[in-house]
Parts: C-alpha cells; sequence; structure tokens
C-alpha cells in the first residue's frame, strides 16, 4: 500500500508566521496567510491606534523593541497556543514598531482552525499573553507633544513593581 500527498497537502503543514517590522501591517496579508482548505475558521484581532486616552488627544504612538528577544517571546506565545489547542492550524502574529498613526495598525493576530471556538479562544489568549510577556515599549504621543512611556496592566514586569 502506497500514501500519495500532494503538493498542496505538502504546503498546507501547520506553520507560524512573526513579523515585528517598522513596516506598516497589512490586515490582508495576515488573512490570507493562515487560511486553508482544511479550516473552517480564521479569526483575527486588529489593535489600532486610538485618539484618546484619559481625555488627552493621542497623535501616534511609538513602539520599541530587541526584535530577536520580542520574536522568541512569541514563539512561545505559538506553542503554548499549539500546546492549549492541538487543532489550530496556521498561526500569524505581526507587530509593527517605530511611528504608529491614529487608526493605524500596531499588532495584527491571524489564527485558522477547523471551528471558530477554539480559533477565537486562541486569538484571545495570544493577544492577553503578547501584552503581559513581549518586550515591545510603548509611547503614547499627545496633541501638545508631550509623551508617556505606557506599562499594559497585563504585563508581568508592571505587576511586579
Amino acid at each position: 500500500m502506497s500514501i500519495q500527498v500532494t503538493m498542496c497537502e505538502l504546503e498546507d503543514q501547520p506553520k507560524d508566521l512573526i513579523k515585528v517590522t517598522y513596516e506598516k501591517l497589512s490586515t490582508d496579508e495576515v488573512a490570507e496567510s493562515v487560511k486553508s482548505p482544511s479550516c473552517g475558521a480564521v479569526s483575527m484581532f486588529i489593535g489600532t491606534t486610538r485618539n484618546h486616552f484619559e481625555g488627552k488627544k493621542v497623535v501616534r504612538l511609538e513602539y520599541e523593541a530587541y526584535i530577536p528577544m520580542a520574536e522568541a517571546e512569541i514563539k512561545k506565545i505559538c506553542r503554548g497556543i499549539r500546546n492549549r489547542w492541538p487543532a489550530i492550524h496556521h498561526i500569524n502574529i505581526h507587530h509593527r514598531l517605530g511611528l504608529v498613526n491614529v487608526t493605524e495598525a500596531s499588532v495584527i493576530i491571524a489564527i485558522s482552525g477547523p471551528h471558530r471556538n477554539e480559533s477565537l479562544e486562541a486569538v484571545k489568549y495570544c493577544i492577553d499573553t503578547l501584552k503581559a510577556t513581549v518586550p515591545i515599549w510603548k509611547k503614547e504621543i499627545y496633541d501638545n507633544e508631550e509623551y508617556i512611556w505606557k506599562e499594559n496592566k497585563e504585563c508581568q514586569w508592571a505587576k511586579n513593581n
């Protein structure tokens, strides 16, 4: 008995895609990258810059990171997702660095799986864990050019202070 594997099946092996970049993020690119004929769900989270925070007018955000360390932590999140939800197929996590204007995406997460529940739960876990563990720092810049470095309340090192 022989088993035939088509090229399509080989190309559709589960994959983890990670990008930490200074380039603008593309929702379409991230969504397309996780589509699979074996999956009935693609779930996404898109985090964008809002124009206000606690009564102050926000004009942009600025993100900084040591990219190799950030990517290593994001890989751990992917492993965590695969351990918790083994049916998850593709994972794609893009995070922007540098200046991010109002309405632009700072983070895009897309996860595909056979059913919506697993992919939706995995997306929530992904963004919550990313904010708590990945060393990416955010500066919020206001219309008067004042700024503040922000800590995520989920962030582990902020909880220890």
